[in-house]
């Protein structure tokens, strides 16, 4: 397993390094998708916990102990690590997928007609009059 070092990392190098560890560990019979899933499920229920009773959370973390944004870092890295390892043993690109999928929302959702709106792509078209007149703002008055 390659040494960890500061610095910033691809998908492709996560991809590569999960697939050396597992492979070092004989763990590929175990790697299946639904298994990965599995497991990926359990790791966002664990990032679910640290955030369970805390209330609203401001951008930043402000109060949080080193400690608690370390765990944090590691629940987090645990969710990415198996979502790579799933798309990667069902040969899916996950880099590929994700800009494509940007691609579909940024047309899904306009910034002219969703601009400041929380509204679902299914009631943009029922309401686009409605963000049009208000600037892309949804009227609080509207139901």
């Amino acid at each position: 397993m390659t040494e960890v070092v500061e610095r910033e990392v691809t998908l492709k190098e996560l991809k590569t390094m999960m697939a050396e560890f597992a492979r070092e560990r004989d763990w590929d019979q175990f790697h299946s998708p639904r298994n990965l899933l599995l497991a990926m499920v359990g790791e966002v229920g664990e990032l679910s916990e640290i955030f369970q009773w805390k209330g609203e959370v401001p951008r930043g973390l402000p109060g949080w102990k080193d400690e608690e944004k370390q765990h944090l870092g590691e629940e987090l890295s645990d969710v990415l690590l198996y979502l790579v390892r799933l798309a990667d043993i069902c040969g899916i690109d996950l880099g590929k997928a994700a800009l494509r999928k940007l691609e579909l929302n940024a047309k899904k959702y306009p910034v002219k007609l969703c601009k400041g709106s929380s509204r679902k792509h299914t009631q943009i078209s029922s309401s686009e009059a409605d963000c049009n007149e208000s600037d892309g703002k949804e009227d609080p008055n509207k139901q």
